[in-house]
Formats: structure tokens, sequence, C-alpha cells
């Protein structure tokens, strides 16, 4: 069996989702499908932490399905902007689980992670398996991926 390590961009996929069909991901039926494929040796989801009952919920939910919940700190800007962004945290998760997984899911639309699966692929040979809402994800994205999966009714709640 091979050996899957997925990687959970939660406000990308939130928002995306809730932008383009005013629904939720549905993260078990993802962790039943990639299941299906091979051993998930490591399943990372990326969050802002909050003081709210229903991240609380969502997290304790994510965790029940085996995935490792890392939250980093909601900033709030002096000029009203906010910043949560994990995406030097994910590229660094990604990096070493390529030593141990040969078959890398990322849940994301950010064209930011391009260059990070071309080097998944060529120093690496990792293979991989990028999901995200079609008309909200980076192209770069999907042309640097071996497989691009997009979200639809299949995985929304």
């Amino acid at each position: 069996m091979k050996k899957i390590a997925i990687f959970v961009d939660v406000q990308n996929i939130y928002y995306t989702t809730r932008d383009a069909f005013g629904k939720q991901f549905n993260y078990r039926k993802l962790w039943q499908k990639l299941s299906e494929q091979g051993d998930i040796v490591l399943a990372n989801a990326y969050a802002i932490q909050r003081s709210d009952d229903q991240q609380h919920k969502f997290q304790k939910a994510l965790k029940h399905i085996g995935f490792n919940v890392k939250l980093k700190p909601f900033i709030q800007r002096r000029d009203g902007s906010a910043k949560g962004d994990w995406d030097v945290g994910i590229t660094i998760d990604m990096l070493d689980a390529a030593k141990d997984a040969e078959y890398i899911v990322l849940l994301s639309g950010d064209g930011d992670f391009d260059l990070l699966l071309s080097k998944m692929r060529n120093n690496y040979g990792a293979t991989t398996h990028v999901y995200g809402v079609r008309s909200l994800t980076a192209q770069a994205l999907i042309n640097a991926a071996d497989y691009y999966s997009a979200i639809d009714e299949e995985l929304l709640l």
C-alpha cells in the first residue's frame, strides 16, 4: 500500500467552498476516499485559532476523523486587516513528510504552493495530488500537481 500524507489549508478550503457552493467541505468523505487508495501515515489540518464554539467543534471533529490540527493565533492588525497564514508551516511539514510518504495530498487553491509541488516531485520523487475548488484554484498549482481533483458536490456537506 502506498503511504499517503494529507495537508489541509483549512482557511482556503473553508472560504473557497463557501464562496463557490455555499457549503462546507466533507473531510470524512475525503478521508474515506483516500484511505481506500493507501495508508494515511500523516494528516495535518492547518487552521487559525479563535475563541469560538463552532471552531472548537470543527477542530474536535477533524481530530476525531484522524487529523492533527495545527493552530496559529489570529492576528488583528491596527488597520483592521487580519493575518493568519500557514504557508511556511505547510511547506516545512510537506518537505519533512516526503521522506516517509510517496503520495502527498494538498487541499488548497493557493498558487504559492506550485514551486513546492515541483520540488516534491523532482527532489523527492513524491507524487502530488491537489484538491481545490476549480474556479478558485490557481492554474499554476493545478499545472504543478501530478493529479488535480476539483472539489464538487461529492465532497461537500
